[in-house]
């Protein structure tokens, strides 16, 4: 199945204010980064319903970006558009990701499920700033998203 760019943001942000719980995938009950992302793409019929992946620490283990590697196309920082993938390093490795919408005056947001150590505790979205917490890892296009 395909999806535009468009539908990819307006899912996610269907997802906004769902608490956080590590490892869970439904919208309006529990869901952590990665869960957001696959959650998404089963919502839209990008993956097969039951694509998941899990067993996963809540703490970086290096597998992360191997893992995008194989299930999605990695684009360069410079072409990411509103419905791609964004991994960040929030203290050195990828261990954060979420889904890359539009914002006023044609920036960049960051619509993700942020954990209780943030003080968010549920998915959000912020317009997209680097920062020392915020580091960029990787970019990826989901698949069928055109």
């Amino acid at each position: 199945m395909t999806a535009t760019r468009a539908q990819v943001v307006a899912e996610a942000r269907r997802w906004l204010g769902t608490p956080w719980v590590h490892q869970h995938r439904e919208c309006g009950v529990a869901v952590d980064c990665v869960g957001l992302v696959i959650g998404v793409a089963r919502a839209l019929g990008l993956v097969p319903p039951a694509f998941d992946f899990n067993g996963y620490s809540r703490r970086p283990d290096g597998t992360l970006l191997a893992v995008c590697d194989m299930h999605m196309q990695r684009i360069q920082r410079a072409q990411m558009q509103p419905g791609d993938v964004l991994v960040v390093a929030v203290e050195r490795d990828p261990q954060h990701m979420g889904i890359v919408g539009d914002y006023a005056g044609g920036r960049l947001s960051l619509i993700h499920a942020c954990g209780p150590r943030t003080g968010h505790g549920r998915v959000v979205e912020h317009r997209l700033v680097w920062t020392p917490r915020m580091q960029f890892r990787a970019a990826y296009a989901l698949p069928g998203v055109g």
